[in-house]
């Protein structure tokens, strides 16, 4: 029998974390008092039904201590769907984490940033829409980015698309902001006279079908709209290429997101 996802190893070896849990919420802490920048973990959903706490995986568990060997307290908190209605909570439950780690002593509350994966990236759009001020910068690795044909139906809230292209209320002025044709260009400046933080897109070559055209829409939209956009390309990586390609491309491409949303934490 073959490694099933959820023990697949992580495709980087960071220094292993300081782990605090905190009831649904798991902290990897970094050495030293702080303040430190913090990020939240947005582990994919729905899981398998037979699979373990998502914060036990070996990939978010890589994640944290990837974050925590750069100087960012990281949260991991526990998510369960197992319909559309369960993202309502869901995303309350982000929301709580994100609150949790400003009120933490260690942690420079006007410095932090959510990275979505896979599933989860149907939550993007609560922050695209209305960002709080400090939150610095979003990360997205292989996500889905609308919800799936022959799905229940879903909330607008829960379509990132939507966020993003909402109806303009003075005719076709053209988005101040700019990406690069090769996608990896930012600018912050909005349109629609909302700061936007740049959202770090990492994008598999071998994706799945079904998500996919998901991804592209969103592309196409957030470069029409002039969202701050760094989009990491893996070729060669499928879903989950970071559990699943132990490749030099796998690890650049990881390194690489962390680095950026690293930046953008950190940035004057």
């Amino acid at each position: 029998m073959g490694t099933s996802f959820w023990e697949s190893p992580f495709v980087l070896d960071p220094r292993p974390a300081t782990m605090e849990r905190h009831g649904d919420v798991d902290l990897h802490v970094p050495i030293g008092d702080g303040p430190h920048p913090a990020v939240v973990i947005v582990h994919g959903v729905p899981g398998p039904p037979e699979a373990p706490d998502a914060r036990d995986w070996p990939l978010y568990r890589g994640y944290g201590a990837l974050l925590a060997e750069r100087d960012v307290l990281a949260a991991v908190p526990r998510l369960t769907v197992t319909s559309p209605d369960d993202l309502y909570a869901v995303a309350a439950r982000v929301a709580a984490a994100a609150e949790l780690l400003r009120a933490d002593p260690r942690v420079d509350a006007e410095r932090l940033g959510l990275w979505f994966f896979s599933g989860a990236g149907l939550l993007l759009g609560d922050w695209l829409r209305d960002p709080p001020r400090w939150l610095r910068g979003l990360a997205a690795t292989y996500p889905l980015l609308a919800p799936l044909p022959g799905w229940p139906p879903v909330d607008p809230r829960f379509r990132p698309l939507d966020a993003l292209d909402p109806p303009t209320a003075t005719g076709d002025a053209a988005p101040s902001g700019t990406v690069s044709p090769d996608g990896t260009g930012v600018e912050a400046t909005q349109a629609e006279g909302v700061a936007r933080p740049t959202l770090v897109l990492t994008r598999a070559g071998r994706e799945r079908p079904e998500v996919a055209p998901t991804i592209e829409a969103f592309t196409v939209v957030a470069r029409r709209r002039g969202v701050p956009l760094h989009v990491v390309d893996v070729p060669n990586g499928q879903h989950g290429f970071d559990a699943l390609d132990h490749t030099e491309e796998s690890r650049a491409a990881v390194g690489t997101a962390r680095d950026t949303l690293l930046g953008l934490l950190t940035a004057n």
